[in-house]
This record gives structure tokens, sequence and C-alpha cells, in this order.
């Protein structure tokens, strides 16, 4: 007997199946009518019927989530029924709740298992690990929030990884494998950061678990050249093929990439580089375009939205630009060499003769120079 005939929690979802696939229908009519609807629309919509009829499951509310969901766990198993999971050596799973089953099913199959860094902060991926002879239950904690930060290994750029499946959380999707998540965009682009690095490709299949009530229509105007689709949608009860013709994310759209992202995501900056040494245009969202010599200007800790440094060369190499000197300051000793001292700020017509106009950067030492 299939066990999930025995799951008290079955019969519930059941009941709710006929009324969330009538839910999505209405929503379908309504959206593709009404003018003006926006992916937020449709967002709130599901979190406010998630949680009246009390079907969201820890944590709670589910708003500005990816929801978790009764039954999450069983949409989770409808995984083993797809011959592109049994196949599959390396899946990326999002650190989502509701996609906790998928990542236990992953490691109890031996297959690696990559999960997005938090917020792309430090790096792409980390890979969990389970320490040698895990039981089931380490096996279930190493799937957990917990488990990932205590069980986990960055994975960096120059890995050769080829992810054969990528499994996403969502908000909302249609039949047709159109995809809205919670609004921040990492899985979308996360898809496109692993197909810049060669990890991934169009034919890499993408998987998503949600709740019945989350299948909806989405009209095709709300669809950007960036958004995730999805080739299967597991819920509780159904296992649905989208047959989706939509072209996936190519790659990087510099031009949607803001100077902050840059700053806040390091693994950004190494991906520009790569594609700016290619020729690709990499000119960002706030009209940034690359410097010159990108590979000087992505140094360790220095962002490639700040202004240049000097170029080799640019000044004597006997300058040290240094700021918050007195006026009278113009030379002292550095070791065995005494050099000139320029003061980092505008001179001013009063200045004495000596001083340097608008010396390039206050309190940095100029390239070839001493520290």
């Amino acid at each position: 007997m299939d066990p999930r005939t025995r799951d008290p929690v079955l019969p519930c979802l059941t009941s709710h199946t006929a009324s969330c696939m009538a839910l999505g229908m209405a929503w379908g009519l309504w959206a593709v009518s009404e003018s003006g609807i926006s992916k937020q629309d449709i967002r709130e919509r599901i979190w406010d019927y998630m949680e009246s009829e009390n079907l969201a499951d820890f944590p709670r509310p589910v708003h500005h989530r990816i929801p978790n969901f009764k039954g999450s766990s069983l949409a989770c198993q409808n995984i083993r029924d797809l011959e592109v999971f049994a196949r599959t050596r390396e899946v990326k799973v999002d650190p989502d709740k509701p996609l906790e089953g998928v990542r236990l099913l992953a490691l109890q199959s031996k297959k690696t298992l990559l999960v997005p860094t938090p917020r792309l902060r430090t790096g792409l991926f980390n890979k969990i690990t389970p320490p040698p002879g895990a039981t089931k239950d380490v096996l279930r904690k190493c799937a957990t929030s917990q488990g990932v930060r205590s069980y986990s290994t960055p994975v960096g750029l120059e890995s050769r990884l080829l992810v054969d499946l990528v499994v996403v959380g969502s908000v909302a999707v249609s039949e047709k494998g159109w995809r809205i998540g919670k609004g921040e965009g990492y899985a979308d682009l996360e898809y496109a950061m692993m197909v810049s690095m060669g990890a991934a490709s169009q034919a890499t299949p993408v998987v998503t678990i949600v709740h019945d009530c989350q299948v909806v229509d989405i009209p095709e105007a709300l669809l950007e050249d960036h958004d995730l689709t999805v080739d299967y949608i597991l819920t509780p009860t159904r296992v649905i093929a989208t047959g989706c013709a939509r072209p996936k994310p190519a790659g990087i759209i510099w031009s949607k990439i803001s100077c902050e992202m840059m700053r806040q995501m390091p693994v950004l900056r190494s991906l520009r580089c790569r594609e700016e040494q290619a020729g690709k245009d990499v000119t960002l969202r706030d009209g940034h375009r690359p410097l010159p010599r990108v590979q000087a200007a992505l140094s360790p800790g220095r962002s490639p939205c700040d202004p240049p440094r000097p170029e080799l060369g640019s000044v004597p190499s006997d300058t040290v630009y240094v700021g918050n000197l007195p006026r009278d300051a113009r030379g002292f000793r550095l070791g065995a060499n005494t050099v000139r001292v320029s003061l980092a700020r505008q001179q001013t017509a009063g200045d004495p003769a000596g001083g340097r106009t608008g010396g390039p950067h206050p309190d940095r030492c100029s390239a070839g120079a001493a520290p």
C-alpha cells in the first residue's frame, strides 16, 4: 500500500484539492481580465488564503516568505517518481523550509547536494557533507537549515560543477510553468549565475514544490526575461509536467544588477570580471561601466563600483598620498629613503607652492608606493 494513503494529513489535503483548483481557475480568470494586476497582488492573495484556511505551517505567518505548508513532506516525496531525479548526480535545492524533504531524499540517495548561501553574501553554493556513517536522524538534521549551517563547505567558482537538477520554492506557479517567487529574485539570479559559470543550461530541469492552492493562472504579460520557469510542479496530490517552452535565463542580465548588489554579493564581482574579459557587455543598471584593467580593480575587499585607483606609473614612485597632515609637512623618512609627501586635499590659491592640486584619493597609497 502507498504509505501516503495512511498519512492522517492526506484526507484533509484531498478535501482541499477541488476547492484549491477551483480557486486557481477563478484567480486565473480574474488575473487575465483585470487590468493592472501585479505579481504582488497574486502573492498577497496566496499568502492570505493559506493563512485564512490554515494551510500554512511553521514558520508563520507565511507573508513575505516561500510559504511552508501542511503536506509539504508528501509533495517532496513525489520527486522520487521523476526520472530526472533518479538519474541526477548533483542537485541544487533552495534552503526554503518546504523543500526540506527533497534535501533529505537527496542525501539519502547519496547525491551531491548543493544549497545556495544565505542571500549570496559569502558565495554561490555550499555543499552539504554529512559525517561518515551518518544515521537517518543525522541526515534528517543535515537537511534542515541548522544542518545546512553545520555540515556544509563552500564551493568556489573554480569548482567544476554540472548541476543535473534544480529545485526551487515558489509563492505561485501556473500549469504552464510560469513562476512567481517572494519578490527578491534570488532563485532567478542563482540560476542565471549557474548558467554564467557553466554549471547549468537551458536543458537543466527545474522542479518546484507547492501546495495545490498555489497552482494558479499567471498572465504571461507579468513575466520578464530574467524570470525562471519550471518544468515540473509537485503538490501533495499531483505531479504536473508543464512542458514549458519559454526560455529560461541565458545568463546574468547585468543591466538589471545594481552597484549595491555587487557590493553585497562578492561572487557577482568575480563573475562580472570573467564575462568582461570574455568581451560581454557588463554595464550595470546604474550605468556603471567596467573599469580599465578589471583584474586590478577586483582586488580583495574592493568593489568594482569604487572609483579607480591611479594607474601604475601615473604618479612618481617616491610619492605617497596621505591625508590629515600639517600644512607645512613636505617630507619624512620611510625606512632608509626620504619620500615627498603631497597633501591629499584640494589645493587653494592660498596654499604654499609645492602642494599637489586634487590628489587622487585621500588616505590611499598610489600604485607602486610603499604603504
